[in-house]
């Protein structure tokens, strides 16, 4: 029994279950892709690529409900996952002023979106996909150029 068991092990902490794999394929076809709604279109990657992510937005399955935020991304360090930093004005009565404050948020990036630090994206609530993880990437509003990034970091 033992023997067996360690046959099957892939090296991760868990095993690899092959039947919920091509339980969910299918139920999905390979190339289907849904829309999320509030006025969002797939990517045109998410429609012609042919990878398989659970926790895409387009091509998984988790849907998109709650706030849509946006900011810029700040870290690409983690596989499918970065950073967001959102910069916000906190008004302190006291002295009739604002201060700068910030929030960084952790997210899931599916593979049909190429971002780079400096990227200004939007992303949208889900459930929790991991231990600190509770919102996807839904567009890319604006790309840093290449160029530009060199620049930043001169």
């Amino acid at each position: 029994f033992f023997e067996k068991n360690m046959e099957k092990k892939t090296g991760k902490t868990f095993f690899k279950n092959d039947d919920i794999n091509s339980e969910l394929l299918t139920k999905k076809k390979k190339n289907s892709f849904k829309n999320i709604g509030m006025g969002l279109k797939a990517p045109l990657e998410a429609i012609n690529n042919n990878y398989f992510d659970k926790k895409c937005p387009f091509r998984g399955l988790i849907s998109i409900r709650g706030r849509i935020l946006r900011g810029t991304v700040i870290s690409t360090k983690m596989k499918r996952s970065v950073i967001i930093r959102r910069d916000y004005l906190h008004w302190i009565s006291k002295y009739k002023r604002f201060e700068k404050r910030h929030k960084n948020i952790p997210c899931h990036c599916s593979p049909c979106f190429r971002v780079q630090e400096g990227d200004l994206v939007t992303i949208g609530q889900c459930r929790p996909l991991s231990k600190t993880i509770r919102f996807n990437v839904l567009r890319i509003d604006k790309q840093i150029s290449k160029i530009q990034s060199k620049n930043l970091n001169v």
